[in-house]
């Protein structure tokens, strides 16, 4: 499908100033030409589209996903390939493709997968940004589902032959800042342009805040595998909070309370969105496999058939916006930095994405009235994510309606 010129108006256009409402946005190609409020002036050659008082968002921007619609990202490079996919039509148009723990070797071998991806253009394979390394380095008391056996201690020549392997596609690695040498890992990672996080972790206070002194400038699912906060020892939730580094939500209901939510808000340039979602997600209740782990989903919930601990989520972008937005209660500005402008501005795509701007990226989503998900614009392409057929489906979901946009 060829690139769109057009002008998207009629719209409730979420900008990083506020809502424009109405507003227009002109699509030329790839990119946004420009943005405005009210009713747009004619231009030659350039369809108007109506968006009838629709939600207009950017892309979204997840930093955390492990697999969807029955694809699971450590599987092969083509499964991976498909769970982004899938995410895209949820509305994720850039993807950094996490990688949980495993044997350094095989970890290499997924690195190259991503490095394939990433390297064979944004618009074909769902704007793979890169991978996140989910571990080896994390703690054994607060592994969560990562797989107890492949923990490794921070090791700098390991993480150097990661990085080798990624061949430039190694975006962001999550470490355990209490493990001794962890620090020299965060320090190796900042000095290669490398997103370092603070993540399943047992750290104290000082430890952690020790990593974002480093340069540590993310949190992996804030309150999840990691020491909770308390008042006498804040642990790494108060560490990153005090920082104001970014903190990755997994905001499905499950995984942190919404008054959580409401409060790691508060600073709307903090909180970061994600899915950290399986295989599963878009697909069901059933049984699944996590790092070589038994996962039983019931009732959308991801948990270890072992322990049942959370192992990761059934989530999708769109989802957790609308969740954000009408759930938790926070504005729809907020829930779009959080989904698009936060993600980019932790991965340094700040001035090519994540915001409805002129001169930025044509990533764009169409939500209706109540937050659900009518269309995606990928790098000035439509998809139509309605007629995504996941694996063990037999039809395509309805297309609810959705317009015609080509």
């Amino acid at each position: 499908m060829s690139m769109s010129r057009c002008v998207l108006a009629g719209a409730r256009v979420v900008t990083p100033e506020g809502v424009l409402d109405p507003g227009w946005v002109e699509v030329d190609g790839g990119s946004i030409a420009a943005v405005g409020a009210g009713r747009p002036a004619g231009r030659a050659g350039q369809p108007v589209v109506d968006l009838g008082g629709a939600w207009l968002l950017p892309g979204f921007i997840d930093l955390h996903v492990h697999g969807g619609g029955g694809h699971d990202v450590a599987t092969s490079a083509a499964e991976m390939a498909a769970a982004v996919a899938f995410h895209r039509a949820h509305g994720t148009t850039r993807t950094l493709v996490s990688l949980v723990t495993a044997p350094a070797a095989m970890l290499a071998e997924q690195l190259s997968w991503v490095a394939g991806l990433a390297g064979r253009g944004a618009c074909a394979d769902g704007h793979v940004v890169g991978a996140h390394l989910e571990g080896p380095f994390l703690s054994a008391a607060r592994c969560g589902a990562q797989a107890p056996e492949h923990l490794l201690a921070p090791d700098r020549a390991v993480f150097a032959s990661l990085v080798r392997a990624a061949g430039g596609a190694l975006r962001a690695i999550t470490v355990a800042p209490e493990l001794p040498a962890a620090l020299d890992i965060i320090t190796d990672a900042v000095a290669g342009g490398i997103v370092a996080a603070v993540g399943h972790t047992d750290a104290t206070y000082e430890q952690a805040a020790a990593a974002f002194a480093a340069g540590a400038s993310l949190t992996t699912h804030l309150f999840n595998a990691m020491r909770p906060l308390h008042h006498r020892e804040p642990g790494p939730v108060g560490a990153a909070l005090d920082a104001g580094v970014a903190c990755e939500l997994i905001n499905d209901g499950v995984h942190v309370h919404p008054s959580v939510a409401r409060m790691t808000a508060r600073d709307r340039h903090r909180l970061v969105l994600v899915t950290d979602a399986i295989d599963a997600a878009g697909v069901g209740d059933g049984d699944y496999v996590l790092g070589g782990q038994a996962v039983r989903v019931r009732g959308g919930q991801a948990r270890l058939a072992r322990s049942g601990v959370l192992a990761g989520s059934t989530l999708t972008m769109d989802e957790a916006v609308r969740r954000t937005v009408v759930d938790t209660g926070l504005s729809v500005e907020v829930a779009a930095a959080a989904a698009a402008t936060n993600p980019a501005r932790v991965l340094g795509l700040a001035d090519r994405c994540g915001a409805i701007a002129a001169g930025l990226d044509a990533d764009l989503v169409v939500l209706d009235a109540g937050f659900r998900l009518v269309r995606v614009m990928a790098h000035g392409v439509w998809s139509q994510p309605r007629g995504f057929v996941p694996r063990g489906s037999t039809s395509p979901a309805a297309a609810d309606g959705a317009p015609v946009m080509d």
